[in-house]
């Protein structure tokens, strides 16, 4: 089989089936790329597909998301730090010993975990709407952050965001209306199958909930910045209503070689400006990474 070809692989992490994509010649430069929620791997298909000639790009599922496991919140004790250790867990099992991270929405947390308690691994940052300052946060959170304080009293407010109507939202708002036609529906359909198997919702209600922890992690990411100055690229949807734009434009005050991009979309910028992202993620690693 051709090392371009997107390859879709299983390995067993504390007993836990994990599903990740995997493209290119491993004895390339690595790429691992962190999706966000409510998707899978499935949203870095083209960007794969395009850079697989020159890198080896490892896409995993989390836990509760995709093809990887999803079992029960009584079986499995969901939160952001059990994600970043499966994650942890699977790349050392692969061998992956260094490696650029590409970071979206739930990505963030658990690749900023990776790369401020291991920095001599990660090479380089991409972020796309992967949020590491309280400048990103949006209206959106409102509900969600009360949720964090209240779970009773919100509950009912936090499920209307795993709706299929919710799902969609999160694709086309923020979209010009002549790049909407880019968003196929299976992007959505997918995702939502995943939120409707049964027990799934009250997985991403524990990790709603655990969200919260994440930003008492925001202190050592900076610091991490500051110290280690990890090449960092940001290629972020300037109409994202979920993680705003300033969340890009604040990785300048801990980064001031950050090069950031506010692109004409909006939370899941790759399925409309896929080929700009591609571009801008290959040049980028080409001059800021050098092995």
């Amino acid at each position: 089989m051709s090392v371009f070809a997107l390859r879709g692989r299983t390995e067993t992490i504390d007993g836990l089936e994990v599903f990740y994509r995997e493209a290119g010649d491993p004895s390339r430069p690595t790429l691992v790329l962190l999706h966000g929620f409510p998707a899978s791997s499935h949203m870095y298909r083209g960007l794969m597909a395009a850079l697989a000639d020159e890198y080896h790009l490892i896409a995993p599922d989390h836990i509760g998301f995709g093809a990887s496991a999803a079992p029960d919140v009584t079986e499995f004790a969901y939160g952001f730090e059990k994600l970043t250790e499966i994650t942890l867990a699977l790349l050392d099992r692969l061998g992956v010993d260094r490696f650029a991270l590409y970071i979206q929405d739930y990505g963030a947390p658990i690749g900023l975990r990776i790369a401020s308690r291991q920095p001599e691994r990660v090479t380089a940052i991409v972020t796309q709407s992967g949020n590491a300052y309280l400048e990103g946060f949006t209206p959106f959170w409102d509900v969600l952050f009360a949720h964090a304080a209240d779970r009773a009293a919100n509950e009912a407010a936090v499920r209307e965001l795993l709706t299929a109507e919710a799902t969609r939202w999160q694709y086309t708002h923020g979209v010009p209306a002549d790049r909407l036609d880019r968003v196929g529906p299976e992007t959505w359909t997918l995702d939502q199958a995943g939120l409707d198997r049964p027990g799934n919702k009250e997985v991403q209600l524990q990790l709603f909930w655990d969200y919260q922890f994440n930003l008492d992690g925001y202190p050592a990411f900076q610091e991490y910045f500051r110290t280690h100055r990890p090449p960092l690229l940001a290629a972020w949807g300037r109409g994202d209503e979920i993680f705003g734009p300033a969340g890009a434009e604040a990785f300048a005050r801990d980064l001031p070689d950050a090069e950031i991009h506010l692109l004409d979309a909006g939370h899941f910028a790759l399925e409309t400006h896929g080929e700009e992202i591609a571009e801008l993620v290959r040049d980028f690693l080409g001059r800021r990474v050098k092995e």
